[in-house]
């Protein structure tokens, strides 16, 4: 799919045909391998130049954000398709590719009545990409809180043992709970492991004789058992901790380690759940969005124009997709559709000390409204 695009206006003269077939055969002629498309714009209200003038100040900042929530919503998609494991699909418009929605645009008469003010259409376009965009933060921080949760869940489970959740690496049987004994686990660094074994006996008084028992080891540390009577256990925590030794607090309940279980099993429901409803809104609110950019890049190509080549409106607005090579000559093929009497609004930036009529970007550098619509 072609992911890079121009939307230009060319003066029209006598008839849009004429210019259109004139168009065809000079990039035919020489650029051949340029996509060439009409972009279809309907007659639009264009209420008083005043108004038109004000409105040019906020189209490309409009334009900017709406393209920038077009974009977010894609990558929330690609991320989440990445984490499904699933094949990416192609981005549609009620069924439609994206890059076939815009090469074949046509205007929704019904959600935007052209007999509505421009300001009006304008409002109501960047009002619902509010919304979707407003939506989309809840609906995202809503899965990362709970994929935070799992990750700590999980950083506790599979982390170093200095830190990791021992619940599922000491079992009933490594456990002595009595009146007088009690089971300390000991996390010992790797290369005191025979220190540990040597000396843990000798650590207090009351340690039972050969009661350490290695239980598990991961790249840093060693998890062992001690059995020893309660009342010496703050003495042994604190000669073991002198040793470099580290003695965890641990309580084995059985009931609290079926609930964790519970908790993570639900989180990860929850999880795929929300990334799987959220994914489908995605596609769905990733089309509302470029629907309502490419209406949006109609109002803005019709706005332009007028303020271009003046009133009545009477202009040729088309879409080209270019390779990197061909730029320069298709901008030469545009700009000989651009004399002086066709582009009488059109005057360099050094003339007009700078931008045309308050419109930025690619607007101050060709002689006709020129605009790149990228769709990756």
């Amino acid at each position: 799919m072609t992911s890079r695009y121009w939307v230009v206006s060319l003066p029209v003269e006598n008839s849009a045909s004429s210019v259109w077939n004139r168009l065809q055969e000079q990039i035919s002629k020489h650029s051949f391998d340029t996509p060439l498309y009409r972009f279809n714009i309907p007659n639009l209200r264009v209420g008083t130049l005043d108004l038109l003038l004000s409105l040019s100040d906020d189209l490309v900042k409009s334009s900017n954000f709406i393209e920038g929530v077009s974009h977010k919503t894609r990558r929330q998609i690609e991320e989440f398709e990445r984490v499904s494991g699933l094949e990416s699909n192609a981005l549609t418009v009620d069924g439609v590719p994206v890059d076939s929605y815009l090469t074949r645009f046509v205007w929704d008469e019904a959600k935007y009545p052209t007999m509505s003010p421009l300001k009006e259409i304008v409002d109501s376009i960047h009002s619902q990409v509010a919304k979707i965009e407003d939506d989309l933060k809840v609906r995202v921080a809503e899965y990362n809180n709970v994929r935070s949760q799992l990750n700590a869940i999980n950083r506790k489970q599979s982390g170093s043992l200095a830190v990791r959740d021992l619940s599922d690496l000491v079992k009933t049987e490594d456990i002595i709970i009595s009146e007088h004994l009690i089971t300390l686990p000991a996390i010992v660094p790797k290369y005191s492991q025979k220190d540990w074994l040597a000396s843990y006996e000798t650590l207090t008084n009351y340690v039972v004789p050969r009661s350490s028992k290695k239980l598990y080891e991961d790249n840093e540390y060693a998890l062992y058992t001690v059995t020893l009577f309660k009342r010496v256990a703050d003495n042994f925590r604190t000669n073991a901790r002198e040793k470099g030794f580290q003695i965890r607090d641990f309580e084995y309940s059985p009931e609290a380690q079926e609930s964790r279980k519970q908790e993570l099993e639900r989180l990860v429901r929850d999880q795929e759940s929300l990334r799987s409803s959220l994914l489908q809104w995605c596609y769905t609110s990733y089309g509302e969005v470029f629907s309502s950019w490419m209406h949006f890049c109609a109002v803005r190509v019709f706005a332009e124009s007028i303020l271009r080549y003046g009133l009545p409106p009477s202009f040729l607005a088309c879409v080209l997709s270019p390779t990197t090579k061909s730029e320069k000559k298709v901008r030469s093929i545009l700009e000989g559709f651009c004399d002086n009497s066709n582009s009488m609004h059109w005057k360099s930036e050094d003339e007009m000390g700078g931008g045309i009529f308050g419109l930025g970007g690619e607007a101050d550098t060709y002689p006709y409204p020129s605009f790149t619509i990228n769709l990756v």
